[in-house]
Order: structure tokens, then sequence, then C-alpha cells
């Protein structure tokens, strides 16, 4: 984790932080309001484990093509997981 953290910067894991709540308060918005802290703490963990695993399945181009692309990823997945979420729980 340390690495991780020094790849990125603390600066990095604070907009993954971000884009974890953003898309944690976009599924609670679009299941009407419901579940906002459930979504929030989803959102938040996913967006900060997806970039973590992807660099652990080997795919270190992640780390290397910058903070756009990881933010994007994060997003991508915490949007995923959410939706599973909102599918298995609502």
């Amino acid at each position: 984790m340390e690495g991780f953290v020094e790849a990125l910067g603390w600066v990095a894991l604070v907009l993954l932080v971000v884009v974890g709540l953003m898309a944690g308060w976009g599924a609670s918005a679009v299941s009407g309001g419901r579940h906002l802290g459930r979504y929030l703490l989803v959102g938040v963990v996913t967006a900060l484990a997806v970039p973590l695993l992807v660099i652990a399945a080997g795919i270190g181009a992640l780390a290397a093509s910058g903070i756009v692309m990881v933010l994007l990823v994060a997003a991508v997945g915490a949007v995923i997981v959410l939706a599973l979420v909102r599918l298995l729980f609502d």
C-alpha cells in the first residue's frame, strides 16, 4: 500500500475519495435519495480499491498513464460496483 501511495501521492488519494463520493451520491440520487451512507461508503471503498486491484493484477501501465486514467478507472469501477449493490440490495 505504501508503494501505491508513493506512486500516486496524497493528492491523488484525496481525488479518488472525491470520485467515490460523487459516484455514491449519484447512485443515491438515482435510487430516490435512499441509503446515502451505504452508497457513499461503497463508492469510496471501490474508488480506492479498483486502481489498487488493477495494479496488483499486473497492469502497471495504469500507474504510468497518469492520474486522469487512474481516476477514470476508479470512476468506472465505482459505478459498476454501485450498480451491482443497487441491484442486490434495493
